[in-house]
């Protein structure tokens, strides 16, 4: 365990923002703080690095009380990235990236090394990038460089408050798959704010589903879709799409049979979840593909009827 929420209340003048709230964050994983605007996300999230300060009950982090810790010490053990980015406009991408690492008093082939290993791991040339400014950036780009910049000093754990709402579809899928190489290539510790249901699916290891300060239900994003804990919850995932993001977490490996006669002319890796394999039918218009092994090896195929009739599609 690495954060603990202990009976935390924060309260605005006579209203209760956040009530009686428990949560324990584990060392690696990827929890998502999911909600309708106004339940109390961004509020916890900023409570864990002090930018606002909890009324009632104990905030731990490795074990140790927030609030005990020198303030600017608890920061730089925290990456931190914002939807606005905040990058020095007159500082390049290396210098915004070294901002903490220079706080640190990092030698300088050590922030250099960590600024290009970074800019790789986003994708970002450090030939090309290093040393441009962010207005010669795009928006993706800009993220990218402020996604760098948190993760920078190695912090214990990195919180991200909604760093992707603003940008297009396209470049918001890019990062989001960029964000889950990261975290299963270095084990970080990510705590995520959204109300986007589909980013939360697709980030989260678990989801903290708020609802006017409090968690309506915790889990893995397939128990909140199999087993919601309440109406509110059902409501809020949405009723129509329910049998639709199930199919995105469940496998085609228990549906392959053997193949009879001609074999389908498109194939399928068998690593493919249903909701891949229908729609790739549906683009193609066949009703079966063939599964294939990473080594390209013939598992058998898969059929429409089958996996619309076992999962009530």
């Amino acid at each position: 365990m690495i954060i603990k929420f202990q009976n935390i209340r924060k309260s605005y003048g006579a209203q209760a923002a956040i009530a009686d709230f428990n949560l324990e964050i584990q060392k690696g994983e990827l929890l998502v703080l999911l909600g309708p605007s106004g339940s109390g996300k961004s509020t916890i999230l900023k409570m864990i690095n002090r930018m606002v300060s909890h009324d009632e009950g104990q905030i731990f982090f490795q074990g140790q009380e927030v609030n005990s810790f020198n303030v600017q010490d608890l920061r730089r053990r925290m990456g931190y990235a914002i939807q606005s980015v905040g990058l020095f406009p007159h500082r390049t991408v290396a210098q915004n990236i070294a901002t903490v690492p220079k706080l640190l008093e990092w030698d300088s082939q050590r922030v250099e090394a960590r600024v290009n290993e970074l800019l790789t791991l986003l994708a970002m040339d450090p030939t090309q990038y290093a040393n441009r400014y962010p207005h010669q950036l795009s928006g993706g780009q800009q993220q990218r460089v402020g996604v760098a910049r948190a993760l920078a000093a190695d912090p214990d754990v990195l919180l991200m408050d909604e760093p992707f709402g603003a940008l297009d579809p396209v470049t918001r899928a890019a990062l989001q798959v960029a964000l889950q190489q990261i975290q299963q290539s270095t084990g970080k510790t990510i705590l995520f704010v959204t109300h986007d249901i589909d980013e939360a699916m697709l980030l989260a290891t678990r989801i903290a589903l708020l609802n006017q300060g409090r968690i309506v239900q915790l889990g893995t994003p397939l128990e909140l879709l199999q087993q919601p804990a309440n109406d509110f919850v059902v409501n809020f995932l949405g009723r129509a799409d329910l049998g639709l993001q199930q199919l995105s977490f469940r496998s085609i490996a228990p549906y392959v049979i053997p193949i009879e006669g001609t074999p389908p002319t498109h194939v399928i890796a068998h690593s493919a979840t249903l909701r891949e394999a229908i729609s790739c039918m549906a683009t193609l218009h066949v009703s079966a593909l063939c599964v294939l092994k990473e080594d390209g090896t013939l598992l058998g195929q898969v059929r429409a009827a089958d996996l619309l009739e076992n999962n009530h599609v």
